[in-house]
């Protein structure tokens, strides 16, 4: 296990748990049945046992999950349900469809497609799939600003952690995330970030590595963990591809394919509930390629002019902005292609790099250096959370 400061990562993260105890009024735990999640709930559920007292869970069910999942959230939230205030939420939230250029986005728990949900709703105590339970959601919301209105709901203006487990092994941004000069944290802690008046995201395990997390699960054999994982392992899955999320989305895609080898019968479901599901495994490990008498410039017109109209509108403003930079930079034309090592990275600009982005349903643009852009109400959130807390009130005797 991870030794920091002759301690270890675990001996941290209880000290963690019992600080946010301590300073907190009231604390719920993200949990989304993974590895990092699944640990982090032991953790906080333990020191709440300590102390007789009880923490919320927020378990978001996003309907196109693994089997194995559900039924090991059953046993997490049976395990703990004398110490856990549990809301199961199922609702119709917008999520990213990125296996589809004519369906961007699908809706979980969509009642017009009840018909073929990839599963009934869970029949377990405290499943919220009434739209009025909460009264800041909207049908079709996106999941962002349901995790962020969810939190402001709960703290009932009391001082509330959000736990959330990610780890700054995972990826450069959650190292971001953690080290962050401009984000408010609470008394100096590089673990947690203000992100509303009233609650606070905790990263109690941001410094934990995978093998921490199955080194957790060898010495506590008696607690529940996902035996998805251990699926994963059986298929020869890297770890740093053993992931739990909406399968649909930018980047959650590329472990698509996991379905149909590890629940098939779950990917029979996946077929029929999502546009563009059986085609995306046939798009996605096909070379891009041209039609031999056309240049990629000649071509990349060819697709644009044929995508449907909503489309061409989204795509339109990227792919202007995208050519006028790299014409500023120098360039007095966007050349046809590139060294394909140079274009992967984003070095250099190409039509056949343009082309791949339509081609592979890359709706973000990411492969151009694009980010995943918020949601108008989402942005609008961050924009006024920002202007009322600027860098001259980031002091801790302020934010009371």
């Amino acid at each position: 296990m991870k030794i920091i400061n002759n301690t270890n990562v675990f001996e941290e993260s209880i000290k963690r748990a019992e600080y946010i105890f301590d300073n907190f009024e009231k604390i719920y735990v993200a949990f989304s049945g993974g590895k990092d999640s699944t640990v982090m709930f032991h953790l906080f559920a333990e020191e709440a046992i300590k102390r007789n007292r009880k923490i919320a869970v927020l378990f978001i069910d996003l309907e196109a999950q693994y089997t194995a999942t559900i039924n090991h959230c059953k046993k997490m939230f049976n395990y703990y349900k004398d110490h856990i205030e549990l809301y199961w939420v199922c609702l119709p939230i917008n999520l990213r469809n990125a296996v589809s250029n004519f369906n961007p986005f699908w809706k979980c728990w969509d009642q017009n497609k009840k018909h073929i949900w990839v599963r009934p709703l869970p029949i377990f105590e405290n499943v919220i799939y009434k739209k009025d339970f909460f009264p800041f959601f909207k049908d079709g919301m996106e999941f962002e600003e349901f995790v962020i209105l969810f939190g402001n709901w709960f703290s009932e203006n009391k001082k509330t952690a959000c736990c959330i487990g990610i780890r700054c092994e995972e990826s450069l941004n959650r190292i971001k995330t953690i080290q962050s000069k401009n984000k408010i944290k609470f008394n100096n802690k590089n673990y947690t970030t203000k992100i509303s008046d009233n609650v606070y995201n905790i990263y109690p395990i941001y410094d934990w590595l995978f093998s921490d997390l199955w080194h957790y699960h060898s010495l506590y054999r008696e607690k529940p963990f996902n035996s998805i994982y251990e699926l994963m392992y059986k298929a020869n899955v890297k770890y740093k591809y053993m992931r739990l999320c909406q399968p649909f989305g930018d980047q959650q895609k590329q472990g698509l394919k996991l379905y149909h080898i590890l629940e098939h019968n779950t990917w029979n479901k996946l077929l029929n509930r999502v546009n563009g599901v059986n085609s995306y495994e046939v798009i996605n490990n096909v070379e891009v390629k041209k039609p031999d008498n056309y240049s990629w410039e000649k071509y990349f017109k060819i697709l644009f002019d044929n995508l449907p109209e909503n489309l061409k509108a989204h795509y339109s403003y990227k792919f202007k902005d995208y050519i006028e930079k790299w014409l500023k930079r120098g360039y007095n034309t966007i050349p046809d292609e590139c060294p394909s090592i140079l274009e992967s990275k984003n070095i250099v600009p190409s039509y056949r790099l343009l082309c791949s982005v339509i081609l592979k349903n890359d709706f973000n643009c990411i492969k151009i250096g694009y980010s995943p852009p918020k949601s108008n109400e989402y942005g609008e959130y961050l924009n006024n959370f920002k202007q009322k807390y600027t860098r001259k009130e980031n002091n801790i005797n302020n934010l009371f």
